[in-house]
């Protein structure tokens, strides 16, 4: 699994989500499909590294306001773009939630749970998420694909979730790349550092775990965003086909696409 996770100086889990068993025993197809987190503070050899894996689409998760406040050092020509420039907000909602109430670990936990059930009905991700499956669905022979948002765990892991989903990929894979943050993004390295900063900026002094939901992932987050979809579609397939409209014809498009 760590063999997915691609070495860069300033980008973080960036990594390969291809190479998974899908649907009629054939393969999804490696070098093809790629997560990441935001590439705002790329180096110029990031840059470099990033040419040779040929992307040719980027699925941009961001808000409009993440977008200017982290800025895009790539791409910068030959990538097709797909963001919403729906769901800004003046200050990131996981923020707000840290500096308005007092806050423990079960409550950080929970309300990422609800943020999860939430997520895959936001027109933003709706927008954008169907604008993926579209791209790929066109992706040229030899070209590849990435899906990022700020730190390449939360919107980019239920997008990815669901593009396994659409390959074939059984659930206990889906979710084995799903929680393969944590390590690929040394969450557990990370967090002290990032709790201090956290803190510094919102004038608390939460423990370290409060922010664990914020820095990494766990299983029952993406538990709960499937729970929802099928709670409020009947079914992944049918939130797939009625909300981002990818209905049989557009899977098998993209499971003769993606498959080996």
């Amino acid at each position: 699994m760590q063999d997915r996770v691609k070495s860069f100086d300033n980008i973080r889990n960036f990594r390969d989500f291809g190479a998974y068993d899908g649907a009629g025993g054939r393969k999804v197809r490696s070098g093809i499909l790629f997560r990441s987190a935001q590439f705002g503070e790329a180096s110029r050899a990031d840059l470099d590294a990033l040419e040779t894996y040929r992307i040719k689409v980027q699925a941009d998760l961001r808000r409009p306001d993440e977008r200017e406040r982290h800025g895009h050092r790539w791409p910068v020509q030959g990538v097709q773009v797909l963001s919403s420039d729906k769901g800004s907000a003046t200050q990131a909602p996981h923020v707000r939630f840290l500096s308005e109430v007092a806050v423990d670990a079960p409550k950080a936990h929970g309300w990422m749970v609800e943020y999860y059930r939430d997520a895959p009905f936001k027109v933003q991700h709706v927008e954008t998420f169907s604008a993926w499956f579209k791209a790929l669905g066109q992706l040229e022979e030899g070209a590849a694909a990435v899906v990022n948002c700020a730190a390449g765990k939360d919107r980019t892991g239920i997008l990815c979730a669901l593009t396994h989903h659409v390959l074939g990929v059984e659930r206990e894979a889906i979710f084995a790349d799903y929680e393969l943050t944590n390590s690929a993004a040394n969450v557990a390295e990370r967090l002290p550092e990032m709790a201090r900063m956290f803190n510094q900026h919102i004038g608390k002094d939460y423990d370290d775990d409060v922010y664990h939901p914020f820095v990494g992932v766990d299983a029952s987050f993406l538990e709960a965003a499937m729970d929802s979809i099928v709670a409020q579609s009947g079914s992944l397939d049918t939130y797939l086909s009625d909300t981002l409209g990818v209905g049989a014809t557009e899977r098998d498009q993209l499971r003769a696409a993606l498959l080996d």
